[in-house]
């Protein structure tokens, strides 16, 4: 028996391969088949399963494009109410794999239709060797309760149930296989450790530390992070079944003049992948800026509508490909193509442009002296804002400008600040399609602030 991880950076989402010896299961794979396809290849084993924990909110999972390609069966929580051809499983259902027995149990509570693959190796034992438990238990987190509009108190109850009376049950030797790592939206403070055992767990989870189901319930409903937008549509996206990647069309490059002709008639937005400070440099007037090397795919199924045709900005062709990888994971298909010549296609054919100006945390220093009517508009999240922040300093969360920028005075300059310069570079271009234009970024942010000795000057 292996068992093999797939990791995916960004959206932190793991995946697994349960292999014997010609034969293998893939449970909750993303939205890159080829690489269970060429894991199994290097195996030596044909995939003859695929098994799907739950309805992910978080991003587009792999389950068609694997059936497709493989003939294999998806297995799916029967409450679930899949609409694609689909093999429904609940409490007490058996999935054999050669000498592989895989039993489910019902663990509802991140979602209402969750289960999880208790797995045990017959030929070895016959007490359960894993567990593969995608949103329901983390290494050192449990999964969000709160993505049900009027649900989230009900749902952490049954968590609450399903890790005391399902999870906790299996032996301490039992190794925990979850979906996510930190970094994901699925929890609130995620280990960075990967894999775990119920015994661990047991000693080192706070949230099973948690003695009362009201407390548990009051815990998990209570400062949990946003949700990005496209946990709002990644779950029905998945009920239904999503396109086949096959059948979306390919990437087409474009010129400069059929760039601003696609402008111009309305169709399209531009969203520029670029960093930050390239993008300050001279953009596309009105164009989105989202960096594609920094937690890319929940960026942009953040801030990124699903209905609208982009056009995408990057470097090279290379690095675009890369990001229409990553946008499909959280549902944006909808990607008319990429400026073929990069920005300087753009310049050199005469055609407009807008920048963003960036300065150094000593030029805020010096702005902080000698400007009194500065508004400093601090990007992060409530919780790093709480941490500490420049005195005076406003918080709003950079994805919340899109509805929120009507709140700031920008009859002075407005320095947008954040913990590195990514997420404000973002934020400034949202500010700028809403028409705020006295905006600069402060290149390395909070970070080049520390670094710079300025800490005194944070409350």
């Amino acid at each position: 028996m292996i068992i093999r991880q797939f990791f995916i950076p960004g959206i932190s989402h793991s995946s697994y391969l349960i292999g014997g010896t010609g034969s293998c299961l893939i449970i909750d794979p993303s939205r890159d088949p080829d690489q269970y396809l060429n894991a199994a290849r290097q195996e030596g084993m044909k995939i003859t399963g695929i098994l799907e924990t739950h309805l992910h909110a978080d991003f587009i999972s792999g389950h068609l494009d694997i059936a497709d390609k493989t003939g294999a069966p998806i297995y799916m929580p029967e409450r679930a109410h899949a609409l694609f051809p689909h093999i429904p499983v609940h409490h007490g259902s058996v999935i054999t794999i050669e000498d592989m027995r895989i039993e489910v149990r019902e663990t509802p509570g991140h979602t209402p239709e969750h289960i999880s693959y208790v797995l045990i190796h017959q030929s070895r034992s016959d007490s359960p060797v894993a567990v593969f438990c995608g949103d329901t238990l983390f290494v050192g987190d449990v999964g969000r309760p709160d993505l049900f509009p009027g649900r989230s108190q009900e749902l952490a109850s049954e968590l609450f149930t399903s890790l005391h009376k399902e999870l906790m049950t299996l032996p301490d030797y039992c190794e925990v296989y979850p979906a996510h790592a930190a970094g994901s939206f699925c929890g609130r403070s995620l280990g960075t450790k990967r894999t775990s055992t119920i015994g661990y767990e047991k000693i080192a989870n706070p949230a099973l530390a948690i003695p009362d189901r009201e407390s548990f319930v009051l815990s998990l409903t209570n400062d949990m992070p946003p949700a990005p937008d496209h946990f709002h549509r990644c779950t029905e996206i998945n009920q239904r079944g999503p396109v086949l990647l096959a059948e979306l069309p390919d990437l087409k490059g474009l010129s400069a003049t059929e760039v601003r002709l696609m402008i111009e008639s309305g169709a399209v937005e531009v969203v520029d992948i670029r960093r930050y400070d390239a993008f300050g440099g001279f953009h596309i007037p009105a164009s989105l800026n989202i960096d594609s090397e920094v937690n890319f795919s929940t960026n942009a199924g953040w801030i990124v509508r699903p209905d609208i045709n982009l056009i995408l900005v990057g470097y090279n062709p290379e690095q675009v490909a890369d990001a229409v990888v990553m946008m499909h994971r959280t549902g944006i298909d909808s990607i008319s193509g990429y400026l073929s010549g990069g920005i300087q296609d753009w310049v050199q054919s005469g055609l407009k442009t807008d920048n963003v100006r960036i300065i150094s945390v000593h030029e805020l220093a010096s702005l902080m002296d000698n400007e009194p009517e500065l508004l400093i508009l601090d990007v992060r999240e409530p919780v790093e804002y709480a941490g500490y922040h420049i005195p005076g300093s406003i918080n709003i969360p950079w994805p919340d400008l899109r509805t929120r920028h009507s709140e700031i005075n920008d009859s002075g300059l407005v320095v947008v600040i954040c913990g590195s310069g990514v997420r404000a570079g973002m934020a400034c271009s949202i500010l700028k399609r809403a028409g705020h234009h006295n905006i600069v970024n402060v290149a390395g942010g909070y970070t080049g602030w520390i670094a710079a000795g300025f800490n005194q000057r944070l409350t």
